[in-house]
């Protein structure tokens, strides 16, 4: 339970109060915004938290033990800051959600009631519906490694410990057009073999979302050009005269990493784990257990 501050406490006590509620949200990314139910603009902390949102809560409720308490947060998309274009690229997703009790006629008198990370949103209408988990959701999250034949690395990262520099693994273009498929038709790719870039990443350089990254679900050459297939329901759309850096795919698959990259060594899956079949057949005459690498 939080700990109210005196003077608040003295006020709610009374019979007629001026409280609301002040929600301050945190991304991912460190962008910090805040808004209120109140009917005008109040400074908290320093922080400026918008009425224009019409923000609305459901019941909240605290219990014991490690289950996950849950509270709706509904608004408008009407905010400069919240747009369907960012709700549906994923910069929401995880954010850290304060809730604050303030008394609007004198808004140093405030109290934090509980802090929520943001989990399910849904959208319709212009309006917007988040659900916020409280944080023993942490204790839901798998915190090992699942045992596969797929490597769960990053191309790039510490574990792959690829090195990205070297020459031919990545490249930079520029965006001719965009289809309505998902498909943009680009320049600057024209010395890399189709299929080079599937399941690779390309990260926007210009434009209104510069710095945002998306993933690459084809890379082919046709009577169009050079097409890049992104993935669905990625954000804002990439507009032609983009400019762009992009880096090569990898499916994750033992073979890829040994033929494409050399780097089976760092390897990070299981390529020769036997499958279901396997694992649950007879010993037959003829069958194949010799111990040898089921992956060459």
């Amino acid at each position: 339970m939080s700990a109210y501050p005196q003077a608040l406490a003295n006020h709610l006590s009374r019979e007629v109060t001026t409280v609301c509620h002040c929600w301050r949200l945190t991304r991912a990314d460190g962008m910090v915004s805040g808004y209120t139910d109140h009917d005008r603009a109040l400074t908290v902390a320093g922080l400026t938290f918008e009425p224009e949102t019409g923000f609305s809560a459901s019941e909240a409720r605290e219990t014991l033990g490690l289950a996950v308490d849950t509270v709706d947060v509904e608004g408008a998309l009407s905010s400069a800051d919240i747009c369907d274009e960012d709700i549906a690229a994923g910069l929401y997703d995880g954010a850290k959600l304060e809730t604050f009790l303030v008394n609007w006629r004198r808004p140093e008198q405030s109290v934090l009631l509980r802090t929520a990370t943001i989990g399910k949103i849904t959208r319709s209408d212009q309006r917007f519906v988040a659900e916020l988990e409280s944080l023993t959701r942490a204790l839901e999250q798998p915190n090992g490694r699942y045992v596969g034949r797929a490597c769960d690395a990053e191309l790039g990262d510490q574990r792959c410990r690829f090195a990205l520099s070297k020459q031919g693994f990545t490249g930079t273009g520029v965006v001719s057009s965009r289809e309505g498929d998902g498909t943009v038709v680009v320049t600057g790719l024209e010395a890399f073999e189709p299929g080079w870039f599937c399941h690779g990443v390309l990260v926007r350089k210009t434009g209104a979302r510069a710095g945002r990254s998306e993933r690459i679900v084809d890379h082919r050459r046709d009577m169009r050009g050079i097409a890049l297939v992104l993935r669905p329901g990625a954000g804002p759309e990439i507009r032609a005269g983009d400019t762009f850096s992009i880096t090569a795919g990898c499916d994750k698959s033992f073979a890829t990493c040994k033929a494409k990259f050399s780097n089976a060594v760092n390897f990070q899956g299981f390529p020769h784990l036997p499958g279901n079949d396997v694992a649950y057949s007879y010993v037959v005459e003829g069958g194949q257990f010799d111990g040898k690498p089921i992956v060459p």
